[in-house]
């Protein structure tokens, strides 16, 4: 439903309904509303394909640039730029902004490949996370209460669409959704730069083909030291040059995508 026809001014800062969703940047608003703002075509496009979106912002231009987009919308709202830039937070806002449900889920049975993201502030990297595991074919992403929110603005634009692919589970003890996994039949491994065990001994001993749930921890801290001490294996990525360390983001890569080859045969 188009809330504009033609020649009608595009709605401003200082309409209700811009208003109303501007709320959606504050957690306690998203959480009291249960929605979140997806920002720029390529989430507003999986969102849609979710069926998560209740209402499509956009300025003209955008609109128009990407009329499927708009075609697929229940309700389509057109505002002006000052309106669209009011509803990112990004310093060059797209021209695309969605209102969307909540798409979290309760933790999947059993999973064959799973993340838990254990003390992460940074909405960048929890993101890429989500999206890299989504790539790897990860059953469930985990965000517990010690985590940042998935549906906060930089962590939805950083997963680029994948927020609406794998099964994201929000919040819980992580001691207790730990539990809940082991129980289900998968190792708990927790990436450790300082681990006693390497990856790739571990790959060539097989010790990657059985259901696996990974542990990430903070760039700047690791792991908390009771979810470290909880996992089955402390495992760290050889580093054959001679920089000290890896970033967060691409050890997760290189260990999901190492679980999930050894996962296909």
């Amino acid at each position: 439903m188009q809330d504009h026809s033609p020649g009608v001014d595009p709605y401003t800062v200082r309409t209700p309904r811009v208003i109303n969703a501007r709320k959606l940047l504050r957690r306690r608003n998203r959480d009291a509303r249960r929605e979140f703002l997806a920002e720029g075509p390529q989430s507003v496009r999986e969102a849609l394909r979710a069926g998560a979106v209740t209402e499509l912002f956009g300025t003209a231009e955008a609109l128009g640039r990407h009329a499927e987009l708009a075609a697929e919308a229940e309700r389509v709202s057109t505002v002006d730029d000052a309106a669209l830039a009011a509803l990112c937070d990004t310093v060059q806002p797209q021209g695309l902004v969605a209102v969307c449900g909540y798409v979290d889920v309760s933790l999947p049975a059993s999973p064959r490949l799973a993340v838990m993201l254990a003390g992460i502030s940074d909405p960048g990297n929890a993101g890429t996370i989500l999206r890299t595991a989504d790539a790897a074919g990860a059953g469930a992403v985990v965000f517990p209460d010690d985590t940042v929110d998935p549906y906060n603005g930089k962590c939805v634009r950083s997963a680029a669409g994948s927020l609406f692919h794998v099964p994201v589970v929000r919040g819980g003890d992580p001691a207790e959704l730990l539990k809940t996994l082991r129980s289900a039949g998968t190792r708990v491994l927790a990436a450790d730069a300082y681990g006693d065990t390497d990856l790739h001994t571990l790959a060539d001993e097989g010790g990657l083909a059985a259901p696996t749930t990974w542990l990430f921890g903070s760039e700047a801290h690791g792991l908390p030291p009771e979810m470290a001490e909880a996992a089955d294996l402390r495992v760290k990525i050889p580093i054959f040059g001679a920089a000290e360390s890896l970033n967060l983001a691409a050890a997760a890569a290189i260990c999901l995508y190492t679980s999930a080859r050894a996962q296909q045969g």
